[in-house]
């Protein structure tokens, strides 16, 4: 994606099929990462070269949001569509029947974890070039500026932050100069929890020039250091914590994802909460009634074109970096942080265990249960009675938000098959524990990860 011939000069990447220009969440930078520390695991030695050259290519792309999707210069980012379809009120992608425009609370939080993502790069790079620390530098002390901005937005008191339900929400810039709350209960208010990253103190000692100006920042700067996660303290292991969101913001969030009559599934999280089903979101604009229902399976309408299918569905993607969060989380916060899970049963666990438990729930969609029926497989007869069929199990591109059901494309490997490392970890995890593996866990091949 990253080649010349793909890539535009500007920096831009192409987005879809049907429309280059538009824009998709910039998770170039995780992946790139992901794929060195995987090799650098299975070889004891990461591919410094690779990480190198998409690290240059990726400054142009993050120069290119930063320029392009931050209409006012307030690090506060559009992006529109950002694969999320039917997800908002209105269509991201499409002018904006209010007029002004939409401040994403899903795109602030992708460039804040693109932040990090590149942050990590720089300082993996910086171990034997020390002319990385400088970019790491840049990269930290723009991530700050993002961070203080999702929770500080406009002068008027109205943020993406809502300190009353302790939710983030797209805010509507209209072109009075107004701000408006959209307050969708959605994957938008999420995804800030995707920016989060450790410093481990090993790592920060060796790179001198980094650690000083970071402690001169954190000294210097607590306008834009005080509301986001505290840099001072360190946590288990003496790490210090890079996030959008402090412990309490995380653990009222958390109250709400984690709520089954709201976002938690029996197979995941939800794309829209489930609240929305007796309480619509309902929007008046220019004598037309907007609206957000929560529909668990294929959209009801042909908005947006028609294939619009985030109002409450479970997809893989969003729910596999939730996972990869809250394990981050539990690195700095340790055993002593505890939340309900779910909301409402009494039941204390870790984020460790939170985030196993939502893997539990994602892989449920593909195994057996006790009558030996695959969620997967829906109503299907063939798939589900057929010995000739039922094993055979495909890769759908979301869930049903209540039942697990495949829906939409049947060959989604891309996002759907990293169900295979959810099954690697709660294998590891089974055996961790002294507890035999279930048989599917035992059959499945190994995954590379880190």
């Amino acid at each position: 994606m990253t080649r010349e011939w793909y890539m535009h000069p500007n920096g831009q990447l192409p987005a879809y099929e049907w429309a280059f220009g538009d824009v998709n969440p910039p998770v170039h930078a995780w992946a790139a990462w992901r794929v060195y520390k995987i090799e650098k695991k299975r070889r004891g030695v990461g591919d410094r070269a690779f990480l190198a050259r998409i690290f240059q290519k990726l400054l142009l792309n993050f120069t290119w949001w930063v320029n392009r999707k931050d209409s006012e210069g307030r690090n506060v980012f559009q992006g529109g569509f950002l694969g999320l379809d039917n997800i908002g009120v209105f269509d991201r992608s499409a002018p904006l029947p209010t007029g002004g425009h939409i401040e994403q609370a899903d795109g602030t939080g992708w460039m804040a974890m693109y932040c990090l993502n590149l942050l990590a790069i720089a300082m993996e790079l910086a171990k034997e070039d020390p002319t990385y620390e400088d970019v790491a530098s840049k990269f930290w002390e723009h991530f700050l500026y993002i961070a203080h901005a999702i929770n500080h937005l406009g002068n008027d008191g109205v943020g993406m932050w809502d300190e009353q339900v302790g939710f983030y929400y797209d805010v509507l810039h209209q072109a009075s100069g107004d701000h408006m709350p959209l307050k969708v209960r959605s994957m938008v208010g999420l995804i800030p929890l995707f920016a989060v990253e450790t410093l481990e103190p090993a790592i920060c000692d060796r790179l001198n020039g980094f650690k000083r100006r970071l402690e001169w920042f954190i000294e210097n700067r607590p306008d834009l250091t005080h509301n986001v996660a505290c840099m001072h303290t360190a946590g288990a292991g003496d790490r210090r914590l890079l996030s959008i969101v402090d412990a309490e913001q995380l653990r009222r969030i958390l109250h709400v994802m984690l709520d089954e009559r709201e976002f938690l599934s029996p197979y995941g999280i939800r794309a829209v909460s489930r609240v929305h089903r007796e309480q619509p979101y309902i929007l008046h604009a220019n004598g037309t009634e907007y609206r957000v229902d929560y529909e668990p399976g294929e959209s009801s309408t042909g908005l947006f074109g028609g294939n619009s299918n985030w109002r409450g569905p479970i997809w893989f993607p969003v729910n596999f970096l939730l996972i990869e969060s809250l394990q981050k989380f539990h690195h700095y916060l340790g055993d002593d942080f505890k939340v309900e899970c779910p909301t409402g049963s009494g039941q204390m666990m870790t984020l460790w265990e939170v985030a196993a438990e939502l893997s539990r729930r994602m892989t449920r969609i593909f195994l057996k249960d006790p009558a030996g029926r695959r969620p997967v497989h829906g109503p299907n007869p063939l798939y589900q009675n057929d010995p000739n069929w039922s094993d055979l199990v495909l890769f759908y591109e979301y869930f049903h938000g209540d039942n697990g059901s495949g829906i939409g494309a049947s060959h989604q490997t891309g996002w759907t098959g990293i169900v295979a490392k959810l099954l690697q970890q709660t294998a590891e995890r089974a055996a961790d524990a002294g507890n035999e593996a279930t048989a599917e866990n035992r059959e499945l091949e190994p995954v590379a990860g880190d």
